[in-house]
């Protein structure tokens, strides 16, 4: 299962900037514990879709996971010994656009040490770094 939009406005995007850190999603707001990124950088849908499968399959059906990240951003590449020029290539992949401080995965119902076990076999899989946090009671 690859995670792409369904629909989208236009069909190619530019790169763009990851400066400044996260300003939404950046505390646990539905599970127990997270994953919180501690980079910045781009998430594609494989990467995102592998830290899923990892949790889900440590936690044998039990536990309940939050994905806090969708890939909405498409990359594009050009087809292999082309020349320059001909305009942007077709897209390749989506990627999700990540800054410093945001919370990528949440589980519930599960104990620490089972969250934190499963979340840090999770963060093998990305090329940014994360920490591992829990919910704050929020007034």
């Amino acid at each position: 299962m690859s995670l792409m939009p369904s629909k989208y406005k236009y069909r190619k995007k530019q790169k763009g900037s990851v400066a400044g850190i996260a300003s939404k999603g950046c505390f646990v707001d539905f599970g127990d514990f997270g994953m919180q990124a501690l980079d910045r950088g781009w998430l594609t849908s494989r990467q995102i879709e592998a830290c899923r499968v990892t949790i889900n399959r440590f936690f044998s059906r039990k536990g309940k996971v939050w994905i806090r990240v969708f890939p909405d951003k498409p990359v594009t590449k050009k087809p292999a010994e082309t020349r320059m020029g001909k305009g942007k290539g077709s897209t390749d992949h989506w990627v999700a656009v990540v800054k410093p401080g945001r919370v990528l995965f949440e589980v519930a119902n599960v104990t620490r040490e089972e969250a934190q076990q499963a979340l840090r076999l999770a963060a093998a899989k990305l090329p940014i770094k994360t920490k591992f946090v829990e919910r704050l009671e929020r007034v």
